[in-house]
């Protein structure tokens, strides 16, 4: 079940968003309020995803979190221009 939710994540994140939500708490106590995750939700899925399981870690916010969240950073800005790309192609 964990590698099914990894992919998941992987493949589909605003999914397992909407997933994580309803399902679990995954989500509680991290954000104040309903910005942030909406936000989220719609520009940087993955960094939301990955920025809220590091803070339900409870480690302390060292160099290997800023790393973990730059990844995703980047990730997320590399699906949002790979469409553009393809689109210059044709």
């Amino acid at each position: 079940m964990p590698c099914f939710l990894a992919i998941l994540i992987v493949a589909f994140p605003r999914i397992a968003i909407a997933l994580l939500y309803l399902f679990t708490s995954f989500f509680t106590g991290v954000y104040n309020s309903v910005l942030m995750p909406l936000l989220g939700f719609l520009f940087l899925p993955f960094t939301l995803i990955t920025y809220t399981f590091l803070a339900n870690m409870h480690q302390p916010h060292d160099t290997i979190f800023l790393v973990v969240l730059f990844v995703a950073v980047i990730i997320d800005l590399g699906l949002l221009g790979g469409g553009n790309k393809v689109r210059r192609r044709s």
